[in-house]
């Protein structure tokens, strides 16, 4: 799969959220070849700064070759870029990862897209690109974000820690509140979150495709510094250890242990 290590431009940024920013950037090949569910390293111009920070594709103009990514301020590193403003530059390696399986879903089935909070973002190039019904379960503290531009793309349902919108509880409360099937899930979020889901998957039977949140450190699977315990004996590494930038993010939940 082709990557990239590109000098992008700021095309546009605007908070969305309490620490939550939405950044377009002009590349010059990674649009073209990203696909919903990979991520991208973002350097930081500060040199003391080493490692990259990895951030999911929340959207992507191909025609414009242009990606948007939407991350929170949760250190030195993502404040620097929450500072960019248009035609600044960044520099940048993707697409990484794997993305999510698309032919997983079809015209006449229905699907699970659940993000929790983060791990929202990539869940809207998925609800553009995915064929059949889609079920979209967004689970949020207290604050919404992308729930309205989601929504022009499935059916959204909420679910807030605090009550103040949709169901008060977590995503699966909300499925089960409103009586809710699938034929496939696809999740990312907090791995507490993704550890219900695939329980809940097995339990119902329901094909669920995660996408894990790790540390990262190289991004190209060479450092091990993002490794998740897997099922199967990884062959990189020969011990129950799958590289979640490399072989992942996103897995099958029948492949990994969390």
């Amino acid at each position: 799969m082709a990557k990239f290590k590109e000098c992008a431009k700021v095309v546009s940024q605007e908070r969305i959220g309490t620490g939550i920013f939405s950044l377009w950037l002009q590349t010059e090949q990674m649009a073209g070849e990203a696909k919903p569910g990979q991520f991208i390293n973002l350097y930081c111009q500060d040199g003391s700064r080493l490692l990259p920070r990895p951030i999911s594709i929340c959207e992507v103009n191909k025609e414009e070759r242009q990606l948007r990514i939407v991350y929170r301020v949760a250190g030195k590193g993502t404040a620097e870029f929450s500072s960019y403003s248009k035609g600044d530059e960044v520099e940048i390696l993707g697409p990484l990862g794997n993305g999510f399986p698309l032919d997983r879903m079809e015209e006449g089935k229905k699907a699970f897209l659940i993000g929790g909070g983060i791990g929202i973002p990539p869940m809207l190039e998925l609800s553009r690109e995915l064929k059949g019904e889609k079920q979209i379960i967004l689970g949020y503290r207290d604050e919404l974000f992308l729930n309205e531009e989601l929504a022009k793309n499935g059916t959204v349902y909420l679910a807030t820690e605090d009550g103040s919108a949709g169901t008060k509880g977590n995503v699966l409360d909300a499925i089960c509140a409103e009586g809710l099937s699938a034929d496939v899930i696809y999740a990312c979020g907090p791995t507490p979150m993704l550890r219900a889901l695939k329980a809940y998957a097995e339990e119902k039977g329901i094909e669920c495709w995660l996408s894990l949140e790790e540390r990262m450190a190289c991004g190209v699977g060479a450092c091990l510094g993002c490794v998740c315990k897997s099922k199967e004996v990884d062959s990189h590494s020969h011990v129950h250890n799958k590289r979640v930038c490399k072989d992942g993010p996103v897995f099958l939940s029948t492949e990994v242990e969390l």
